[in-house]
C-alpha cells in the first residue's frame, strides 16, 4: 500500500447506547478512529425519490489495516470527512491480507 495515497483525515465513530445520569437510554455516535484515508469512487447524484430530491453521492475509504478497523461493521459504524456524514453500505477486507480496509459507503441523508 502506498502511503503517499492517504491524503484525507476521516474520522469513525460508532453507535453506542449510552446511559444518563437517571437511567435514560440513547443512542449516540461517538468518536472511536481517527485515520487517514484514500477516497476513490466518488460518485452519485441528485435524485427524486417520492417527490424529493435526494442526495446519493457515493465514496469509497480505504485505511491501513489495525486493531481497530478489522472489527467495523456497518451496523454500527460510520465515517466523517470534512463535516459530512457517509453511512458505511459494506467492508471490504480486501482478499484478507491485513493490509487495507475498504469501507464502500454513501453520503448520509439528513
Amino acid at each position: 500500500m502506498n502511503i503517499g495515497l492517504l491524503n484525507k483525515r476521516i474520522m469513525i465513530q460508532q453507535n453506542e447506547v449510552l446511559t444518563d445520569e437517571i437511567g435514560n437510554h440513547r443512542n449516540d455516535w461517538t468518536d472511536y478512529y481517527a485515520c487517514a484515508a484514500t477516497v476513490s469512487a466518488e460518485g452519485g447524484a441528485e435524485e427524486a425519490e417520492a417527490g424529493t430530491i435526494v442526495d446519493n453521492r457515493k465514496a469509497d475509504f480505504t485505511v491501513r489495516y489495525c486493531a481497530a478497523t478489522k472489527f467495523i461493521v456497518p451496523t454500527r459504524y460510520r465515517v466523517v470527512m470534512d463535516d459530512e456524514l457517509y453511512e458505511i453500505l459494506t467492508v471490504d477486507h480486501l482478499n484478507w491480507k491485513r493490509k487495507a480496509v475498504k469501507l464502500k459507503c454513501r453520503k448520509e441523508r439528513r
